[in-house]
């Protein structure tokens, strides 16, 4: 009879190897560009030589790293952190309201805050030369015979399924410390510890886990880890059913999370041969589903490979934007077309990608958080281009205090991304430094002070915590505190058990991980006007910041004397 149950599955599989692509790899797609521009300058003081428009360009800067400039800053303080543990209590209440699906997070934890991440120490001096040579013939034979032990620990504490053994391996916190009780271990018990059932305490190790492993582990590796433990323990009886059981879940889990730059073919080809095992070994549900994972991710990579939309290059071309039509619109109807836009580039960005992107900063395995910000670009150098393309000095000022206007709806929709982003133009250089009026230069100062730098910017961070949900943060902020966590905290300890996993550093990743999809959940309700997106063309006409600079320099000359402000 089970065998009737297999063949007709047997259909998965066959679907299965028509994904796998050939000749076809991440390392293929066309390259990120670099965008020609200096930095935005957010000082509030007006100057004329600032840049210098005749001179060099500096180094081409990615469109992470030019959105990163609106906000950089070279520490942070525990107010910035403090943040995270306030929304995540409220999102802890709100999520208490409704069950969610079962390959989403759960609950927000209740943690006390963590320490704000420190600088990077300097490095330590390295052992002599003559010392390494001294010893390194002794050093090879021992780190051989080391690694033939450490393979058979890590394979037998793989296999462990009793829960008294397993925590006999972790190293827990103490009372004085805050965070969850696993401080440190092993890769290999760090990951039978998330196949554990348990209280939502251990729901929330899971959740931890599951974001934070690529920062110890590869999801090859996991994945096959699981593979085999699965395999393993499903041969060693009833005893340990259980535990198998409970290591196939977490690793369809595991593939849900995937990003999709994740899902290469060598990958795949380990997918499709787990997928026969559990059909072979009965697990049709649990074939299925994890059947149905794979296609979605395939379908998302083939979506982000064959899609030139999202690869676009800012199109600092120097194609003049259509003026005079910006007034023309309601300033509450641009601002929703504005949240309308960034919700659906926000909700598509992985939690993968931020990691990944905070460790290593390649842009290419990060496709939706790059184009996010490329968005964010575009839109601020359209606004700039909107503004600095009016003849006359009194048509610039009713531009400048339309998008004020538009500000001030998106501040009422919560969308933090869009507002920054129209204010890293209306306080860019080029048109900072034209005549304004008094009255209108204040409002922009007044507008600025949501984004005050000082004490690692405070203000934003209130208003950010206050905010009732749907909203759209500034990623900037999220992005640099996740650096500091990576570059301030070890990724390893010395225990009583040797060298392990420092789990409590993942556990801060994890607190700003968890905000940010605390963030994607809730949706705008908001209906598509064709009108304004047509009036947006994807904000592709703007002018390149060299442009911007001359036609501000010929509004107003370098050194020329600034007019009395009305």
């Amino acid at each position: 009879m089970f065998i009737k149950k297999c063949d007709i599955d047997l259909s998965l599989l066959t679907c299965l190897s028509c994904l796998l692509p050939v000749g076809v790899s991440g390392s293929q797609k066309a390259s990120t560009f670099g965008f020609n521009s200096t930095h935005v300058d957010t000082s509030s003081a007006p100057s004329d030589d600032v840049i210098d428009p005749e001179a060099p360009m500096s180094s081409p800067l990615s469109p992470i790293h030019q959105y990163l400039q609106f906000c950089s800053t070279s520490s942070t303080d525990p107010s910035a952190v403090s943040f995270y543990q306030k929304y995540k209590v409220r999102q802890r209440d709100q999520d208490s309201a409704h069950q969610l699906d079962h390959l989403t997070t759960g609950s927000a934890p209740s943690v006390g805050p963590f320490p704000a991440p420190a600088l990077p120490p300097k490095k330590k001096q390295q052992d002599t030369q003559s010392d390494n040579e001294d010893s390194s013939v002794d050093h090879q034979q021992g780190s051989e015979f080391s690694q033939r032990n450490g393979e058979e620990d890590e394979e037998d504490e793989l296999l462990l399924a009793d829960p008294n053994e397993i925590r006999h391996r972790i190293t827990l916190k103490s009372e004085e410390e805050e965070g969850p009780d696993v401080k440190a271990a092993s890769p290999e018990i760090l990951l039978v510890q998330a196949t554990q059932p348990g209280s939502s305490e251990q729901n929330q190790y899971q959740e931890a886990f599951l974001c934070t492993y690529r920062g110890f582990a590869t999801p090859s590796d996991v994945i096959s880890k699981l593979q085999r433990r699965y395999r393993i323990l499903r041969e060693g009886g009833a005893a340990d059913l259980t535990a198998a059981r409970n290591s196939i879940q977490l690793l369809v889990r595991v593939v849900a999370g995937l990003s999709s730059v994740e899902l290469e073919p060598d990958l795949l080809l380990l997918l499709s041969d787990l997928v026969f095992c559990l059909l072979i070994g009965g697990e049709l549900g649990m074939a299925r589903l994890l059947h149905a994972n794979i296609l979605s991710k395939m379908e998302e990579r083939w979506k982000l490979i064959g899609s030139p939309q999202s690869l676009r290059p800012l199109a600092a071309k120097g194609v003049a934007a259509r003026p005079g039509t910006l007034l023309d619109f309601r300033s509450q109807d641009l601002a929703e077309q504005l949240t309308l836009l960034d919700s659906d580039l926000f909700c598509k960005i992985q939690l993968p990608e931020v990691l990944l992107w905070s460790k290593e900063q390649n842009e290419e395995r990060s496709p939706h958080l790059t184009e996010f910000t490329q968005h964010f670009n575009n839109v601020s150098f359209w606004v700039r281009s909107v503004v600095i393309l009016q003849d006359k000095a009194q048509d610039r000022e009713k531009h400048l205090l339309k998008f004020l206007k538009v500000m001030k709806h998106l501040r009422k929709l919560n969308n933090f991304n869009s507002y920054l982003s129209i204010l890293s133009a209306l306080d860019s250089a080029p048109l900072r430094r034209l005549d304004w009026q008094r009255s209108t230069a204040e409002s922009l100062e007044d507008m600025s002070s949501l984004i005050d730098s000082s004490s690692s910017f405070r203000a934003y961070r209130a208003a950010l915590a206050e905010a009732e949900p749907p909203c759209i943060p500034y990623l900037g902020l999220i992005l640099q505190d996740l650096t500091f966590v990576h570059l301030g905290n070890p990724d390893t300890l010395t225990t009583s058990l040797g060298s392990k996993v420092n789990f409590s550093k993942c556990w801060q990743q994890f607190n700003i991980l968890d905000t940010l999809r605390g963030f994607q959940r809730e949706r705008y309700s908001l209906a598509r006007d064709d009108d304004i997106m047509s009036f947006f063309n994807d904000f592709s006409d703007h002018l390149a910041e060299e442009a911007l600079w001359e036609l501000s320099l010929r509004i107003r000359p370098r050194n020329a004397p600034r007019a009395n402000q009305r």
